[in-house]
C-alpha cells in the first residue's frame, strides 16, 4: 500500500510540475529500453566496445506532448532524459530531482546539451547524488564560467558511474585543482570523462574505489598519475586517443594500481628507447592495447611479465628481438599493420595460442614457425605481398598438415612477386617437388649427368672418338705446317694420278698387279706409293696428307687384311675427309676379297657407308675379265698431269 501511494505522488508532482511551468528548453522522454549492468570484467570485443557511454535502463513508456515540447511520462520510471537545460531551468530541474530519493524506482538519468555555469552543475550533480540515480549521463554540456572550489558531499550515495562526454570549458583564468578534486574523490565504480580537451587528473586523496575509468579522447599527458597510490581498486583504464609519450612512465602510472587487469592506451604518441630505464607494471595487468603509436621492436623490452592478451597493432615493428624476457602467459598477439618480414618464432611465447600478423612485409614466411609455435591454432596472415617460390610452398604445405586455423583463407592470400603470378591466390600457386627439393634436383642432375657420361663415353668407344680427335688434330697440324712452308698457289697442284692405300700384307698384289697395269701400260699413269713416294724426315701422317692432296684419285686395296691395318684407316680418314671438303669424287674402292660385315670394326663406319653408297670395283678371279677390270680403272684415273717440263702427261713433241 505504502508503494502504491509514493507512484501515485510522484505522478501527481509530474502532472503539477509540467502544467505549471513552461520549460521551452526541457525534453523529457522515457525510453522502452533495458540496458544490462555496468560490467567491470575484461572486455570481450576490444577496446571499442569500452569506449561507449554507460547504458540507461528504461521501461515500457507512453508519449505526450505539451505546447512548448515533447514530455513522456511513465508512472513506473526507471529512466529520465532531459536535454537543453540552461541557468534558468536548474532550479526547476533540482525541484523535480528531489523527489526520487532512495527508494524511488529512478535509476537513469541522461541529460543531454546542456548550458550552465559550473556552480549550477554541482547543484545538480549533488542533487542526483544523493537520489536513486545509480547511472548518471551527461552529453554535450557546456560549462559556461565561474568555475570555483566547492564542498561536496559524497555521503549517502545510489551513484555507480557517472559518464560525461563532450564537456566544454568556457572559463579562461581557474585553478585545475577546484575542477578535478570533485572528480578524482568521487566514491562511485565507474567514471567516465570523453572527448572533453581534459589536460589533467589529480590522484585521489585518499583510497579509491574506482574500478572503471575511461579518459577516452582528452588531451592528457605521461603526467597523469605519477605515483598515485590511491586507485587499489582500478580494473580497468582507458586512456586512447590522448597524448602519452613515454611508455615507461605509462608503465610506472600502472605500478601502483594493485587491481588493474585491462589498460588501452591506443592512439597515443607512445615509444621506447632501450636506453630509457626498466619498465614497472602492475603485476595483475593481463590486457594491453598498445596499438596506433610509434613503438619500434624496443617495445618487447617494456612489457608486462603476465600479460595474457597484447595488441602492437599499426606501429613500426620490424622484428620479435631474440633474447627477450620470457611471456609465459601471452595467449594472444596482434603485430598487423607492421614491418614484419617474417613470421615471429614463439620461444618467448610458449603459450601463445592467436596471433594476427595481417599486412605486414612478409614475402616468405618461415616453415619453421609451425616448429615452434606448436599451440598457436589462430593465425592471420593475410594481405601480405607473398612471394610465390618453393619457400612459401613449404609455408603452405605446413599449413595444411597442421591442425589450426588459418583466418582469411584463401580470399586473404595472394600473390604479390613475380609480376606474373600477382592476383593468384596462394592455393591456386603450384611447384614441382623437383624444382623445390634442392637435394632430388642435385641427386635427379648428377644421375642424368651420369647417364649423359655414360652414353657419351660408350659412343667414343663404340666409334672410336678419341681416334678421329687424334686425326682431326694431325690434320690440322700438317695443314698448318704446309701454310708456312709452301706458297698457296703450290698447294693445289696434282702430282700423281692415284695414291694407293693398302695392307702391307697385300703389298705382293699391289707390286706384282696393280702398279705393273697401271704404270706401264698405256698412257703415263704415276701412282704414289708410300714405299716409294713418302718425303724422308715428315711424319708418316704428314706424308700421307700429302699424297692424298696432290693425286687425283685415292686407291684402296680393300681386303680382310686392310681393315685390321692402323695405317690403312687413318689414310681412309684423311681421303674421305678431302672427299667432303672439296666435294670431290676422289675415292676408288677394289675390294680384293670379300669382306664379312663382322669383320669390319665399329671405327670403320665409314668404310661399311663407302661400301654401301658408292660402286667399288671387284678384282675378279677369272683372268678373261681381268682386262676389262684394268680398262675401268685406267679410265677413272685418267687425268693429262703437268710435266717438270710444262708439257703434260701423255704429250709429245
Amino acid at each position: 500500500m505504502t508503494e502504491k501511494i509514493r507512484s501515485l505522488k510522484n505522478l501527481f508532482l509530474y502532472e503539477c510540475l509540467f502544467t505549471l511551468t513552461f520549460w521551452n528548453s526541457i525534453s523529457l522522454s522515457v525510453e522502452n529500453e533495458l540496458s544490462t549492468s555496468v560490467s567491470h570484467n575484461l572486455p570481450e570485443d576490444g577496446p571499442d566496445n569500452e569506449n561507449k557511454t554507460q547504458p540507461l535502463l528504461y521501461t515500457s513508456n507512453h508519449k505526450s506532448k505539451a505546447s512548448f515540447d515533447w514530455v513522456v511520462i511513465q508512472n513506473t520510471t526507471e529512466s529520465l532524459s532531459l536535454s537543453e537545460i540552461k541557468n534558468e531551468d536548474v532550479k526547476k530541474l533540482i525541484a523535480l530531482l528531489s523527489n526520487f530519493k532512495k527508494g524511488s524506482r529512478l535509476q537513469y538519468l541522461t541529460l543531454a546539451n546542456i548550458s550552465v555555469d559550473w556552480e549550477y552543475f554541482t547543484k545538480i550533480l549533488q542533487t542526483v547524488w544523493h537520489s536513486s540515480i545509480e547511472y548518471f549521463n551527461i552529453n554535450n554540456m557546456i560549462q559556461l564560467s565561474d568555475v570555483t572550489n566547492c564542498e561536496f558531499d559524497y555521503s549517502d550515495t545510489s551513484m555507480k558511474a557517472l559518464t560525461m562526454k563532450k564537456v566544454l570549458i568556457t572559463d579562461l583564468y581557474f585553478s585545475q585543482d577546484d575542477l578535478y578534486k570533485i572528480f578524482s574523490d568521487m566514491n562511485i565504480e565507474a567514471l567516465t570523462i570523453a572527448e572533453s580537451e581534459m589536460i589533467h587528473m589529480l590522484c585521489p586523496s585518499s583510497d579509491s574505489p574506482f574500478k572503471y575509468l575511461n579518459f577516452l579522447k582528452n588531451d592528457l599527458t605521461d603526467l597523469l598519475f605519477q605515483r598515485c597510490e590511491k586507485l587499489i581498486h582500478l580494473e580497468k583504464f582507458i586512456l586512447q586517443r590522448n597524448k602519452f609519450e613515454s611508455l615507461s612512465k605509462v608503465s610506472f602510472m600502472t605500478s601502483s594500481m594493485k587491481s588493474l587487469k585491462y589498460l588501452d592506451m591506443s592512439s597515443n604518441l607512445l615509444h621506447h628507447d632501450g636506453a630509457e630505464k626498466r619498465c614497472q607494471w602492475a603485476d595483475s595487468l593481463a590486457k594491453l592495447n598498445l596499438s596506433y603509436n610509434q613503438l619500434t621492436e624496443s617495445v618487447f623490452e617494456c612489457l608486462p611479465v603476465n600479460i595474457k592478451i597484447l595488441d602492437l597493432q599499426n606501429n613500426q615493428i620490424a622484428s620479435v628481438p631474440k633474447g627477450i624476457a620470457e611471456l609465459k602467459s601471452l595467449r594472444e598477439l596482434n603485430l598487423a599493420l607492421n614491418r614484419l618480414t617474417d613470421l615471429p618464432g614463439c620461444s618467448v611465447f610458449p603459450a601463445l595460442a592467436a596471433l594476427n600478423m595481417e599486412m605486414n612485409s612478409i614475402l616468405t614466411p618461415s616453415a619453421d614457425f609451425f616448429q615452434s609455435c606448436q599451440r598457436v591454432v589462430e593465425l592471420r596472415a593475410g594481405r601480405n605481398p607473398f612471394k610465390c617460390s618453393c619457400e612459401l610452398r613449404a609455408f603452405i604445405r605446413l599449413e595444411k598438415q597442421s591442425r589450426r586455423e588459418l583466418s582469411g583463407w584463401p580470399e586473404a592470400y595472394m600473390c604479390q612477386y613475380p609480376e606474373d603470378l600477382r592476383g593468384t591466390q596462394l592455393k591456386d600457386f603450384h611447384l614441382s617437388e623437383l624444382s623445390c627439393n634442392t637435394t632430388l634436383l642435385l641427386v635427379t642432375a648428377l644421375l642424368l649427368t651420369l647417364v649423359l657420361v655414360a652414353v657419351v663415353a660408350f659412343l667414343c668407344i663404340y666409334f672410336d672418338a678419341l681416334w678421329y680427335v687424334r686425326m682431326i688434330w694431325q690434320w690440322t697440324q700438317t695443314k698448318r705446317r704446309a701454310w708456312h712452308s709452301y706458297p698457296r698457289e703450290q698447294e693445289n697442284i696434282l702430282q700423281f694420278h692415284a695414291f694407293i692405300s693398302y695392307s702391307e700384307r697385300d703389298s705382293l698384289w699391289v707390286k706384282n698387279e696393280l702398279i705393273p697395269n697401271l704404270e706401264k701400260g698405256e698412257g703415263c699413269v704415276q701412282l704414289c706409293q708410300h714405299e716409294r713416294d713418302f718425303v724422308p724426315g715428315k711424319s708418316i701422317v704428314e706424308n700421307i696428307i700429302n699424297c692424298i692432296e696432290k693425286s687425283y684419285k685415292s686407291i684402296f686395296v680393300l681386303s680382310p687384311n686392310f681393315v685390321q691395318s692402323e695405317w690403312c684407316h687413318y689414310e681412309l680418314y684423311f681421303a674421305h675427309h678431302k672427299l667432303f671438303s672439296e666435294s670431290s669424287n676422289s675415292l676408288i674402292l677394289i675390294l680384293l676379297e670379300p669382306i664379312p660385315p663382322y669383320v669390319i670394326p665399329a671405327r670403320y663406319h665409314k668404310l661399311k657407308v663407302l661400301m654401301a653408297k658408292r660402286t667399288y670395283l671387284e678384282w675378279p678371279k677369272e683372268r678373261s675379265k681381268r682386262a676389262l677390270f684394268w680398262a675401268n680403272l685406267r679410265a677413272t684415273i685418267s687425268i693429262n698431269l703437268p710435266m717438270a717440263d710444262g708439257k703434260r702427261c701423255g704429250e709429245s713433241d
